[in-house]
């Protein structure tokens, strides 16, 4: 029997609601899960390897992980992986992977807003600032890694625990004071009840 989620990501791989956009729309596992990570955008290695995270910057992300309990292959099978934008933005002319227009980001909330209301999560970890934008108002990554805090989605708490994004480009989680609240935020997560109950699932 197709669960809800199945179905929603059928339609998902469907969608061609952005012209500038490059498929195929990349998905992770279809699993009914109570943590909900929410990336960025694809780079192109994502689309020809069918999976969010799979080259450099996923590495970094699964290390973060492993170290608090959960290696990629149970992280991908047990945390619904989702992200702002699901396909390629495409290239800068001048390098680097585009940043999704406004436009685009709001073609592909619907998406995301679909998969709150299905999976009901206890846990959100948004991943880089664009990530963290859809879920708060934010300045300066300092002013809210490390930290947690509570989304009300109709009439019901989720905590948010950012991450900053792992992007080899960015060294703002290599050095002071990134590290240090890369490390609280881990820690927050590792302690959170619906992560506790990922590590106890097989």
């Amino acid at each position: 029997m197709t669960t809800p989620i199945q179905l929603h990501q059928q339609s998902l791989k469907q969608c061609r609601r952005c012209r500038d956009m490059v498929p195929p729309v990349v998905t992770g596992e279809p699993v009914a899960s109570k943590v909900l990570l929410v990336g960025q955008a694809p780079g192109v290695k994502e689309g020809i390897m069918g999976r969010p995270f799979a080259w450099t910057a996923g590495k970094t992300l699964f290390k973060w992980f492993d170290s608090i309990g959960l290696q990629e292959q149970a992280f991908r099978q047990r945390v619904y992986m989702a992200a702002v934008c699901r396909c390629f933005p495409g290239k800068n002319p001048g390098g680097g992977d585009r940043v999704p227009s406004d436009e685009e980001i709001q073609n592909c909330s619907s998406w995301l807003d679909a998969e709150i209301e299905l999976l009901r999560p206890e846990l959100i970890i948004p991943v880089g600032k664009l990530a963290i934008e859809q879920f708060m108002d934010v300045a300066r990554l300092v002013d809210v890694i490390g930290h947690e805090f509570e989304l009300e989605e109709d009439g019901r708490l989720i905590d948010v625990i950012p991450l900053p994004h792992p992007s080899g480009a960015s060294t703002w989680h290599r050095m002071e004071p990134g590290i240090g609240l890369l490390k609280q935020s881990l820690a927050l997560i590792e302690q959170h009840p619906a992560w506790q109950g990922l590590l106890g699932s097989g």
